[in-house]
């Protein structure tokens, strides 16, 4: 057992934090370590600073990981705790996903201002989100919204909607929850209508490959059902290139040891969408993610991506 204070490395948003914290919990719980042997250290990262454009321009998921990974690689922390939607399909060399805590509900919820549904909002309306995917399929089920860029965590937005700046927002449910604000939801977008990313609803922990001390903390708290779900929604992901210029949705579940799949890839305005299922066993999660990849790549036909990537 490491007797060293363990450096947790994280974002310094509300949520960030709130994840980190959920992480040193269980494994205070699962090691009977006091809350003083391990040190929150928050990282700025490029994604946290850059406000004004979308990630897409700026260079992507990386954005979110590149600070906290260069962290964990020169050895300033011991482990680092992620939202596993952030994170890009390659990781930096030396580095791995070594645990998946239990995941949360994956699905998006709606905050209306004036309005509880998307239904309910008026013709030509605004809304506010910085997700491809949710944009796409906000204009798949209402293509005469107006669709506006909205930065800032789940706070920030929370105000902007709040003071009018949109007539409703998107968010996860499961950030929304863990920061004690699922009041504020007022519609819950159903899976199958509104798919999630791709790890939305997990929190994941990365540490260097071949540190044995950190892995041997770690193995308690790696949920084996959500850590093959992820493996097959990130090959999914991988095969598919996905970044955050595609709107990409992605969805596995496991029961009693089958995997269930669930994609979608869709042009951004949302007026062509393509989707795919894929089951077979657990041990095969990786395979059926790539597989699942391949075929809805092959469904959209050649240029679907490239037409306006």
């Amino acid at each position: 057992m490491q007797t060293s204070i363990i450096r947790i490395g994280t974002r310094g948003s509300a949520l960030a934090l709130a994840q980190a914290s959920e992480v040193r919990a269980r494994l205070m719980a699962a090691h009977g370590l006091a809350e003083d042997a391990f040190a929150v250290e928050v990282i700025s990262t490029s994604g946290d600073r850059i406000q004004d454009r979308p990630l897409a321009e700026a260079g992507g998921k990386g954005l979110f990981t590149k600070e906290i990974e260069e962290a964990l690689l020169d050895g300033r922390i011991d482990l680092a705790v992620h939202s596993s939607k952030d994170m890009p399909t390659r990781l930096p060399d030396r580095l791995e996903l070594s645990a998946f805590l239990p995941r949360e509900d994956p699905r998006d919820a709606f905050i209306g201002r004036a309005v509880n549904r998307i239904a309910g909002l008026p013709q030509g309306a605004t809304v506010g989100s910085s997700s491809l995917r949710r944009q796409a399929l906000l204009l798949r089920m209402r293509p005469d919204l107006k669709l506006v860029l909205f930065r800032g965590n789940v706070p920030t937005r929370l105000k902007k909607l709040a003071d009018g700046a949109v007539e409703g927002t998107l968010l996860a449910y499961a950030g929304l929850k863990r920061l004690a604000l699922a009041d504020a939801v007022t519609e819950l977008l159903p899976l199958g209508e509104f798919p999630p990313a791709p790890g939305q609803g997990a929190i994941c922990v990365e540490t260097r490959i071949g540190d044995s001390g950190v892995g041997e903390i770690l193995a308690p708290l790696n949920h084996a059902d959500t850590a093959a779900a992820l493996a097959c929604e990130r090959a999914f992901l991988s095969v598919l290139d996905g970044s955050c210029r595609t709107p990409i949705a992605g969805y596995a579940k496991v029961t009693s040891g089958r995997l269930s799949f669930s994609g979608m890839i869709l042009r951004p305005d949302g007026r062509e969408a393509h989707a795919i299922e894929r089951n077979g066993s657990v041990a095969d999660a990786e395979a059926i993610g790539s597989d699942a990849g391949l075929a809805v790549r092959s469904k959209a036909g050649p240029g679907f991506f490239e037409d306006w990537g």
